[in-house]
Formats: structure tokens, C-alpha cells, sequence
């Protein structure tokens, strides 16, 4: 029986390949859902790199896209969209503004609430996915949020601090008053805040500040990590540039708004 002992382990290559996480990928090679060249493929197996014999490597009988182009979308969902491939209720997806000829590769970095707006990364790129969304490699996320009223100093403290939420211990986060714009009225009745994650749970922003007695009235993300896109409508999407995957996995170099004039950038489109 042929080994794999060169080359890169079979849950990168699956995971490069938009199949799935570097972790479902595992999964899926557990339940002896993947072969090599027609045998079961075992965890700790190994795939040919550039350079050497090619192998052949099947998921539930179909053969991977090993060498295709990853492609990466930015999209700034809109409120009322579900941040899922397909919904069971019916509801509208964020796919739904992809073309067509795209959706069955692209999925979903992460996800945004349905009545939550604001950047979102939709690519066939698995590995960058886990990078961005394991806790480990820290990838923040910026959002702006209106809430009810205007939150005291202790309310501020405990947003601060760390809140224990599903019975697990909130990462300490970023808060800050957004800037009001220039010339506009102080209002009583709510407030914008700016929020860093590194850590995100499912709702946490709103759980955090309804636990406070505020709670979010608007929430939009405005970054992931060094990426940001003030110019993007809501419902457009472009591609993402060669510099700006490469700031995503943490290379050098100032990102956009860090000090440079940022990476050349397609123009957004609506589907």
C-alpha cells in the first residue's frame, strides 16, 4: 500500500481546496470519506507537492480541485440576509448576491446576524477561513453599533471587561464612542460605539449591551483584521486583490487606511 510521507497533509490540501475547514476536513477523513488513488486516506497522510507525482484524491467519490484558483469576495451584506449557503425557512442568503456561476465553490467566512450588516468574505480558499476564524491566530473584527441611549462609566467598564455568556468567559474587547459627524445634532435617545472582537460569539455585541440595559439598535462590521471598505455599497461585492489576501494571512506591509494608499481594487458590482 502506497504511503504519503512527502508533500502537505491531506486536511491542507483539502482545506485549499474550499472542501472544508482544516478541522471538518479531518472530520471527513475519519469517517473514511476521502480517498488517495482509490485507497481509504487515514489522518496523517500526506499529498504530493508541487513537482512530484500527482495523486488522486476523491471526497464521496468526487475528485477535489486541487490546482483551481481560489477566489475571494468581499461583500457588504445588507440587513435581512442570512449568512448560511441555503436556509430551510426560505429566508433570502447572502449567496443570493453572487453570481450564479460562482455559488457552488464560495462560501461564507464566518457569520453576521440576519438583522446584522457589514463586511463579509465569501471564498473557496479553506485554509484562510480557518485562519480568519479560529481564536488562535487572533483576527479582530471592527463594528460600528447604535445603541439606546448613552451607556455610564460602569456600563462601559463591565463591556470592557469580560462577561460570561453561554457559561464560557467573553475575550476582553476594544469599545470606544464613535465620532459624531461633523455638524451633526448630539442625540439623547442612542449613541454609536466602535467594538473589537478577536473573539466573537454568536450575538455577543447585542447580548453584551442589552446585559448593560442598551441595546443595539444598528450594527454594522466596518473591518476583518486589516481589511476595510468604507466605499462599498450595501448588496455590492468586488474581488479582493492580491495585496489584500495577502494582508489576510498576516503578511507585511501596511494594509488600506494603515498608512498607505492600499491595494489596487476592482469596482464593486451588484448581482
Amino acid at each position: 500500500m502506497a504511503e504519503h510521507r512527502r508533500g502537505e497533509r491531506l486536511q491542507k490540501v483539502l482545506s485549499r481546496a474550499g472542501v472544508a475547514s482544516r478541522r471538518a476536513a479531518e472530520d471527513l477523513i475519519r469517517e473514511g470519506r476521502v480517498t488517495i488513488d482509490g485507497r481509504v486516506a487515514v489522518l496523517g497522510d500526506r499529498v504530493a507537492s508541487a513537482g512530484e507525482p500527482p495523486v488522486a484524491v476523491l471526497v464521496d467519490g468526487e475528485p477535489i480541485r486541487r490546482h483551481a484558483a481560489s477566489r475571494y469576495v468581499l461583500l457588504n451584506k445588507p440587513s435581512g440576509y442570512v449568512t448560511t449557503r441555503s436556509d430551510p425557512e426560505g429566508r433570502p442568503t447572502v449567496m443570493d448576491l453572487i453570481p450564479d456561476r460562482w455559488r457552488r465553490r464560495l462560501k461564507p467566512v464566518g457569520r453576521l446576524d440576519y438583522g446584522t450588516e457589514g463586511l463579509l468574505l465569501v471564498t473557496d480558499d479553506g485554509d484562510l477561513a480557518y485562519r480568519l476564524t479560529h481564536p488562535r491566530f487572533g483576527c479582530s473584527k471592527r463594528y460600528l453599533a447604535k445603541v439606546r441611549g448613552l451607556p455610564a462609566d460602569s456600563a462601559i467598564a463591565r463591556l470592557r471587561g469580560r462577561m460570561v455568556i453561554a457559561g464560557r468567559r467573553t475575550a476582553p474587547v476594544r469599545l470606544t464612542r464613535a465620532p459624531t459627524r461633523r455638524g451633526a445634532r448630539p442625540a439623547r435617545a442612542s449613541s454609536w460605539w466602535e467594538i473589537e472582537l478577536v473573539e466573537g460569539r454568536t450575538r455577543q455585541i447585542r447580548e453584551m449591551f442589552f446585559r448593560v440595559g442598551h441595546p443595539v439598535q444598528r450594527l454594522r462590521r466596518v473591518a476583518i483584521g486589516r481589511l476595510e471598505d468604507a466605499e462599498l455599497p450595501l448588496g455590492s461585492w468586488r474581488e479582493l486583490s492580491a495585496d489584500e489576501v495577502t494582508a489576510l494571512r498576516g503578511g507585511s506591509g501596511p494594509g488600506p487606511g494603515k498608512g498607505s494608499p492600499g491595494p489596487r481594487r476592482r469596482k464593486p458590482r451588484r448581482r
